[in-house]
């Protein structure tokens, strides 16, 4: 039996073996059952609230400040990006060393003259980042998947973060989902280390959520995962896009919709890996519930998310969202280019035009009030590199070679990675291996859409990486 004790807080845990432990809040008396159930009186404990506010994010405020902008009227809204724009770049200038070093030639009355600011930018000490008054005691702190390559520590002040959960809250109630009540079957990856798969453990037991791990996705942790959903009131399923898609297989191969043993369900919001429209379809057939994509960076905020028109709405209420060409020029609506990003709330750390590392086009459609992400392209680092000089986004190759693939259901996971500038790797996980006939009809649809010229090996594994939070990295590039 491990115990744990966090005297700021005054938490007390008991932990007896990974799948059960206790935990108590010493001075208020409760239940699980009590905190979670049926109870919608008024003076019924919301804990997940409860538990940021501890912390000292004051999402009360925070939900009336989001509610706040939202009310405002276009026009009203215009005034207020411009408005939030200049008083963060004030900010920083006049409190973060940091930024006035890399902001000396800033015209506040020419948002052109902002400079953009890259991850390669940002790695360096978090004390040399962080702005007056500031300390690593007294901010957020978090560190990026490193999915991009150039992982960092980053931080935020705690009212921003809490405008971050008001955000996420909201959009995740367009869908019914109440933090507070609502039951989550999290497809996460979680620490191999005993210290570290506890904290996460107790986490997920304060926010409502049972986590399935990534890093088993056997038919025989699927059995295990079907079970717990019999037995389990799930509202819904959030998690990584992939490994959820092989729940979705699974239940396929079974030919079992999941709301038949799970009638609870109302939604599956899929994060963090791209999300293919045939892989849509298959999850909300198995699935029974809509399939919803997120897209979000912790080290800023939720990005954008499905609204119920079936749209990639943007955050415009925390975050200013551009898309540049390579020349750090503005695109229209409907372009193509780097998305770019500045958040408006932390004060602690500056990520003001901070190029996130993908490319994406913003819908014809955009407004101030209601920008909309016509499509996520990919990382700006996935970029295949043919031999004849031509390039194309890595997901292009991927999404090629998955058409192909996975049509009758044999091959159940694959990546796709360059290693020279003519040769691809495509590593999969089948229950046979790819016959000859089926690679010569990847190699020929592959030359087909790029270029002659490129050899294709074939790996067939057990089991594919993934990074240590449990992503999978569809393409990646050796070349660099």
């Amino acid at each position: 039996m491990i115990s744990l004790e966090h005297k700021s807080h005054n938490f007390r845990i008991k932990i007896k073996s990974r799948n059960e432990f206790s935990a108590k809040i010493i001075g208020f008396k409760f239940k699980k059952q009590l905190i979670y159930g049926n109870l919608k009186g008024k003076n019924t404990l919301r804990l997940f609230d409860f538990t940021l506010k501890v912390n000292g994010f004051d999402i009360d405020k925070a939900k009336m400040a989001l509610a706040e902008i939202q009310a405002k009227n276009d026009l009203e809204f215009e005034t207020y990006i411009e408005d939030q724009k200049k008083a963060i770049i004030t900010y920083h200038l006049e409190h973060n060393s940091f930024y006035k070093t890399l902001g000396k030639s800033i015209d506040l009355n020419d948002w052109n003259s902002v400079p953009i600011i890259t991850k390669q930018h940002l790695q360096q000490p978090l004390e040399q980042r962080l702005s007056d008054g500031f300390t690593p005691k007294n901010v957020y702190i978090n560190k990026t998947s490193g999915s991009s390559g150039d992982p960092f520590i980053f931080a935020k002040d705690k009212w921003c973060h809490a405008l971050t959960w008001a955000e996420i809250m909201n959009r995740f109630g367009w869908y019914g989902i109440d933090f507070n009540t609502s039951k989550q079957a999290r497809f996460y990856g979680i620490p191999l280390d005993k210290k570290g798969y506890y904290k996460e453990r107790l986490k997920d037991y304060f926010s409502n959520r049972f986590r399935f791990s990534v890093f088993d996705l056997s038919d025989a942790a699927f059995e295990n995962a079907l079970t717990k959903f019999k037995n389990s009131e799930f509202d819904f399923i959030n998690g990584y896009t992939s490994s959820i898609v092989q729940f979705a297989k699974f239940l396929k191969q079974k030919d079992l919709i999941l709301t038949q043993i799970c009638p609870n369900l109302k939604v599956c919001i899929v994060t963090s890996e791209m999300l293919f429209d045939d892989d849509k379809s298959l999850m909300e057939t198995y699935f029974g519930v809509p399939v919803v994509n997120e897209y979000g960076a912790s080290e800023l905020d939720l990005i954008a998310f499905q609204n119920l028109k079936d749209e990639w709405q943007v955050n415009s209420e925390t975050l200013y969202v551009e898309i540049l060409d390579k020349n750090n020029t503005v695109l229209p609506y409907g372009e193509e280019g780097r998305i770019v990003v500045t958040s408006f709330y932390n004060k602690a750390h500056p990520f003001i035009r901070y190029d996130i590392g993908d490319i994406g086009i913003l819908s014809e459609h955009s407004t101030y009030k209601k920008p909309v992400l016509k499509k996520l392209i990919g990382r700006t680092n996935d970029i295949v590199i043919l031999p004849s000089g031509k390039k194309a986004a890595g997901l292009t190759f991927y999404y090629i070679t998955k058409s192909v693939i996975e049509n009758d259901g044999n091959v159940t996971e694959f990546i796709v990675e360059q290693s020279l500038l003519d040769t691809f790797i495509i590593s999969y996980v089948s229950k046979t291996a790819l016959s000859e006939v089926k690679k010569s009809i990847i190699k020929t649809e592959v030359i087909r859409y790029l270029e002659p010229h490129i050899t294709i090996n074939f790996r067939r594994v057990e089991k594919l990486r993934r990074s240590k939070s449990g992503k999978l990295k569809q393409f990646t590039s050796h070349l660099n």
